[in-house]
């Protein structure tokens, strides 16, 4: 089933914008200078050093073949952004939202067959690895997709007025990358893929998740009842709050990007204190986990490579990390869409480019979805 099909609930009381539907477009590539999880799987890898300090050597064999990955580069080729040159670099993250096998009753929906991008995030690191910026991508904008490979060398045409999440449902991966570059003409340097089992997996090996909420959620479709007050989610709960978009702000998507946001924020504040890397148990349980929870480009298909790499992002924690949504506006003529606010969404872009932190103009009078600061770390 194509994702820009999939029905979604209305959005009440919102004023659309007037006159043109304008929607991404993939910008025409231009001669430029080469200047230029989910967090907690990062958290979890970079971990994996420690067990390689008590000389289990199977035990990281065992972790090496739980990964899965993806060539990324080989499917899309050469007509790409160039890489920046300025030390940054940007992560594609994507949670997958299939129905099938653990995921089924995991939320509702159908098993159709399909998977979509549930949750999409661009991850920049900025040179010295010390600050990140992350941009969340609404699933239900409206884009104008380009033609992709997928990684089984399939062609799928360009096509328009389709909800971004329908690249990933398209053409897999490759696509989503594709779309996402097309979108920002940015180089996308590495992908992650969460699936919702094993995000749950991970939130329950952690011991849970402790937020604080404003006000009571009640979603019946993500199956989540929470008073007013502080809480323990486990990986049911934790995986029903990042899921929730009914009965909190106005319903939409963007007010689940919110809940998405504040949830990274308090799961960051937490790891660094469950004693993850003064516990081997518990280090081998969560590494166990991520390792078969998580799908990566090539470049990062094994533990030695992920873990050289995330071993770089530990120092970036909730108070060094900017997490914004990416510039929309609701469409006038479907509540239950979204338009991208290009001048706004470009300012974005450049500033990434550049390595430059992200100015508050672009963000400013975009529609937010309204559930800022519903949920919090304790």
């Amino acid at each position: 089933m194509a994702a820009e099909s999939t029905p979604g609930p209305g959005i009440p009381g919102e004023t659309g914008t007037t006159g043109s539907r304008h929607r991404a477009k993939g910008r025409r590539r231009k001669p430029r200078q080469r200047h230029k999880g989910l967090m907690v799987t990062a958290w979890t890898a970079a971990g994996i050093v420690v067990l390689g300090g008590t000389g289990a050597g199977y035990v990281y064999f065992k972790l090496n073949g739980n990964l899965k990955s993806v060539d990324i580069d080989q499917a899309l080729g050469t007509d790409r952004p160039k890489k920046a040159d300025n030390g940054s670099e940007n992560i594609l993250v994507l949670g997958s939202d299939t129905r099938a096998g653990g995921n089924k009753k995991l939320g509702g929906g159908t098993d159709d067959g399909s998977a979509r991008s549930d949750t999409a995030m661009i991850v920049h690191v900025y040179k010295g690895h010390k600050k990140a910026s992350v941009v969340s991508i609404p699933r239900d904008t409206l884009i104008d997709r380009p033609s992709c490979t997928d990684t089984k060398g399939k062609q799928y045409p360009a096509a328009n007025s389709v909800m971004f999440n329908s690249a990933y449902s398209t053409g897999g991966a490759a696509c989503a990358v594709k779309t996402v570059e097309s979108i920002t003409d940015l180089r996308m340097d590495h992908y992650l893929e969460v699936d919702f089992a094993g995000f749950q997996r991970l939130i329950d090996d952690l011991g849970g998740v402790e937020v604080t909420t404003t006000e009571r959620i009640d979603d019946p479709d993500s199956h989540l009842k929470l008073k007013a007050g502080s809480h323990r989610l486990d990986g049911e709960q934790a995986l029903g709050l990042v899921r929730t978009r009914h009965g909190v702000g106005d319903g939409s998507d963007l007010g689940r990007i919110q809940l998405q946001q504040a949830f990274i924020k308090a799961l960051l504040n937490q790891v660094k204190d469950v004693g993850v890397f003064s516990n081997p148990k518990k280090l081998y349980d969560l590494a166990e986990t991520a390792t078969k929870t998580v799908t990566a480009d090539s470049d990062l298909g094994s533990v030695d490579k992920l873990v050289s790499f995330t071993n770089g992002l530990k120092g970036i924690t909730p108070s060094n990390m900017n997490m914004v949504t990416m510039p929309v506006a609701y469409d006038p003529a479907d509540p239950n869409r979204v338009l991208l606010q290009e001048k706004k969404a470009d300012q974005i872009w450049k500033a990434l480019e550049h390595d430059k932190p992200i100015p508050k103009s672009a963000t400013e009078g975009s529609a937010s979805g309204e559930a800022k600061g519903v949920v919090s770390a304790p």
